[in-house]
């Protein structure tokens, strides 16, 4: 039985969408059979698998909206075992078309679930938000990702998302878990980062990931030629960044 895990945090910017594409692949390439979830209306984890929305049939919005079976979205990739679940701008009117819908809050969790037999993992892109489509995807999650940027604002706005996974633990999904916090955009050479560092594993003790994403440039061009960094730079730090993490996501589930 697979797992389904939501990467959100409602500050954008943080290296969510890279860390969805890059931990994916990641996955993919130590053997497990992955399905990336792209619930963002931004599309860019799409496009940073080299989906071209503008050519597909069906996207995340008609799996949510007019009930398409979601085998009939989803669209391999250039990496083996990871297949995609795309997105599209129209995903940005989808939540006011889904107020006046029965269990509106669970729509992802009915089309995900029966998935959960297919695939080891379940990655949600989650939009940099915390509207009714995040809240369907942590309804539908058995635990979330939190990325968390090396930066001064860091921390401000996780009391916000915090509360938010307490109020769907409460009220939707009772057993959600938050799988840890994840530490990007490091920089070692930045007394702040450092610091920045030292209070998130301060603050959050054992719910941090070891394992840390440094700032590398190789993980920012990955995106643009339709590639995860795993295919277009695999010597990069950015690569061997994300393969710990996915070594240490797989050893805390054995």
């Amino acid at each position: 039985m697979g797992k389904i895990i939501s990467l959100a945090n409602q500050k954008g910017g943080v290296g969510k969408t890279t860390t969805a594409i890059n931990l994916a692949a990641s996955l993919a390439s130590l053997g497990k059979k992955i399905l990336l979830v792209d619930a963002d209306p931004q599309a860019n984890a799409s496009s940073g698998l080299g989906i071209d929305i503008r050519s597909i049939e069906f996207t995340i919005y008609e799996c949510l909206i007019d009930g398409v079976p979601s085998t009939r979205a989803i669209h391999p990739t250039e990496v083996d075992n990871l297949e995609v679940l795309p997105s599209h701008i129209d995903l940005v009117g989808a939540e006011i078309e889904m107020l006046n819908m029965d269990n509106r809050e669970r729509v992802m969790e009915n089309f995900l679930k029966p998935l959960k037999e297919i695939y080891d993992y379940i990655l949600i892109d989650c939009s940099p938000s915390l509207g009714l489509i995040t809240v369907n995807a942590l309804t539908a999650s058995d635990s979330v990702i939190i990325p968390v940027q090396c930066e001064y604002f860091a921390l401000e706005g996780i009391s916000k998302l915090l509360n938010t996974i307490k109020i769907i633990k409460n009220k939707l999904n009772t057993t959600l878990e938050i799988e840890g916090f994840l530490l990007t955009m490091y920089d070692n050479r930045l007394r702040l980062a450092n610091q920045v560092y030292a209070e998130v594993k301060k603050h959050f003790e054992g719910m941090v990931f070891e394992s840390v994403i440094t700032r590398n440039v190789r993980l920012s061009e990955a995106p643009s030629y339709g590639k995860p960094v795993l295919l277009y730079d695999p010597e990069s730090k950015g690569s061997s960044n994300y393969i710990d993490l996915a070594k240490e996501l797989i050893a805390k589930h054995k």
